[in-house]
């Protein structure tokens, strides 16, 4: 038996018939079975859970090769599952991204950039793509234009702002090639000064187009450090309890060129999560052939319990997608929306595909059912495939009634988290307290799985989400979410992982710990049931495990987990700054509170070092600590 933590009562078995790989005791288990709720312990042979119970009940199958881990007392739940994370797209990028997630000040994200700016080499970018909001900040702002030139006066910076804007320095301006003379595209807006010069802001009008098309003129990782990325960018899911996720597709993500790292990593054994993707189709006037193309090449289902397909969106054409920019008028919608999306409607269903489509608006979801009656009047909707509305926020009861009826099922995430305060402003609190209706969802006995739309809106942090749904406020603390919109914990988290599963159909074999399911659960640093609600965002897992492998381990079970291959390039921003900035609870151990103090304090001086630098007390290049001061000059 090895044991890696001290362990009581249970003792090797060489006789055992059917030995564990993996015992996990001394727990406080959430299932999310309803047979049995709790319990203290499990055995997992072969990816998949043995037995459960308490020690007892798990003795008989502990071997001497077994491998014991005590969690402590700790709170076990089943992996967390997000319905809605662009995973993949996410993964490639990663390493390249300089993330704003949870960090508290925007000096502390300025000090951050001009650091990174500093060691990039020539021809890189330092890019920070979305996961934050001016409202996170102490300051409540966006940075400007002009402290991005300070910060990085040579190297170029894009700052994306969830789907409203992004804002480029000098240096980025000139790499893209933006001019008086460059025309932005329909939707978008390129800023410009009084003499016509663009300033280096860009809006969604209501069209993020603008905003990624300039994005993807930065340089890119190669193949092989894209591989790296991707395992890099799954182990900070891992951290935060993430097993498994739906991918959403996306703008410029295409099947099968940019599915390279996740399809290699699948082939290597090295996922450390499960995915299930959707195809995306990605160019304008070529839906239909895009998804023709892919029908005769997969099929739902294609793959294994770790890299598989589940069909095509969340776009299936792109004149029905609505924007998700609460700052802009709701889009009207294109006439040619409703042909265009029975053609790949149509198309799907003949191929026994499923789908998932995005549809921000209860005007989109109205106009797209008006489609799907029209198909079931000949020939029936959905002929037994699975189909889902991604977004839905301000979906009416009509029309979740029509949903239900035609065997639909709702993808839910936390934009309003993000962008509720631009939502209230227009739309006003009244309509925001019940956006989205998660309860007249749950109501109408639809499946309603929970994501986040990470990594350019919202951040991927899965408990950012946990606490919205149960805390109804922004990332600013304002309380947006009526009393009777909000929802308790366990049906949050049966949301994030058992609902999950049911849009991925896979229900049968994850979402819940029980015998004969994956063996895929967290052990989390604080107790989801017992923390105070605003410290919900504060959790993170201590031991992920994912088919019975420990795939991230830290704090008491440190070193548990095969360590991951070194940051390259080694430049990256992650390798100085991580993903997701670590929060702490309210009374963190001294020496946490210390290193925070000091990240603050780092940032303060420097601060303070350019405002000596600007008024001659300063020398441009000295030391943070070097004192230059008019009064002490003899």
């Amino acid at each position: 038996m090895i044991n890696v933590m001290p362990v009581d009562g249970i003792t090797a078995r060489p006789d055992a018939r059917e030995p564990a790989d993996l015992v996990i005791r001394n727990g406080r288990i959430h299932t999310g079975d309803t047979a049995r709720p709790t319990a203290a312990a499990l055995a997992v042979r072969d990816g998949r859970i043995t037995a459960m119970g308490d020690d007892a009940d798990i003795a008989p199958f502990v071997g001497p090769e077994t491998r014991v881990v005590d969690a402590l007392n700790r709170r076990i739940i089943p992996g967390l599952n997000d319905s809605h994370l662009h995973v993949i797209r996410g993964g490639v990028n990663y390493l390249l991204e300089l993330r704003w997630d949870g960090v508290p000040s925007l000096r502390t994200a300025l000090w951050m950039l001009r650091e990174q700016a500093s060691r990039t080499p020539n021809g890189q970018w330092v890019r920070v793509v979305g996961g934050w909001t001016g409202e996170q900040f102490a300051e409540r702002r966006l940075p400007t234009v002009s402290e991005l030139n300070a910060a990085a006066p040579d190297t170029p910076v894009f700052v994306l702002h969830l789907y409203q804007s992004a804002i480029l320095n000098r240096a980025a301006l000139k790499a893209v090639g933006f001019t008086k003379e460059t025309v932005a595209p329909p939707g978008g807006q390129i800023v410009r000064d009084h003499s016509g010069e663009p300033t280096g802001m860009l809006l969604a009008s209501p069209a993020a187009g603008l905003l990624y098309a300039t994005l993807g003129k930065g340089p890119k990782l190669s193949d092989e450090e894209q591989i790296g990325s991707t395992r890099h960018f799954l182990h900070e899911l891992n951290r935060l309890g993430l097993t498994s996720a739906i991918d959403a597709g996306g703008g410029f993500q295409n099947f099968p060129e940019n599915y390279g790292a996740v399809m290699k990593l699948a082939e290597q054994g090295l996922l450390t999560m499960r995915i299930s993707y959707n195809l995306f189709p990605q160019t304008a006037g070529q839906e239909l052939d895009d998804l023709r193309r892919w029908i005769g090449m997969v099929r739902p289902g294609d793959g294994d319990e770790w890299l598989r397909l589940n069909g095509a969106g969340e776009n299936l054409a792109w004149s029905p997608a609505d924007y998700e920019n609460f700052t802009e008028p709701r889009p009207s919608r294109p006439k040619d929306a409703d042909s265009e999306l029975e053609a790949a409607v149509r198309l799907l269903l003949d191929n026994g595909w499923g789908f998932r489509l995005h549809a921000t608006y209860d005007e989109t979801i109205r106009a797209n059912l008006d489609v799907f009656d029209r198909v079931a009047a000949d020939g029936g909707f959905p002929r037994g495939v699975p189909w889902f509305f991604d977004h839905a926020e301000t979906v009416s009861e009509a029309s979740l009634d029509r949903i239900s009826a035609m065997g639909g099922a709702l993808s839910i995430q936390n934009r309003m988290m993000f962008q509720g305060s631009a939502f209230k402003d227009r739309y006003g609190a009244a309509h925001a307290a019940n956006t989205p209706p998660i309860r007249q969802m749950l109501d109408c006995g639809l499946t309603v799985a929970a994501g986040t739309d990470a990594t350019r809106v919202s951040s991927y942090n899965p408990w950012l989400s946990l606490e919205w749904l149960v805390r109804g406020r922004t990332i600013g603390g304002q309380l947006l979410a009526s009393a009777e919109n909000r929802i308790d914990r366990a049906t949050a988290l049966r949301m994030y992982t058992a609902a999950s599963a049911e849009l991925s159909s896979e229900n049968d074999v994850k979402g819940v710990l029980k015998e004969g399911y994956y063996a895929d659960l967290a052990v989390l640093s604080e107790d989801f049931f017992s923390v105070p609600e605003e410290d919900i965002s504060h959790i993170e897992s201590l031991l992920t495990v994912v088919g019975g492998r420990i795939v991230y381990a830290a704090g008491e079970f440190e070193g548990l987990a095969a360590p991951l291959p070194g940051v390259e390039p080694s430049w990256s921003p992650v390798a100085y700054y991580g993903g997701y900035h670590r929060t702490m609870f309210p009374t963190p151990p001294s020496g946490v509170r210390q290193a925070q103090a000091l990240v603050e304090a780092v940032a303060e001086s420097e601060e303070h070092r350019q405002w000596r630098v600007t008024r001659g007390f300063a020398q441009d290049g000295s030391s943070a600590s070097e004192i230059f001061d008019a009064c002490f000059v003899l």
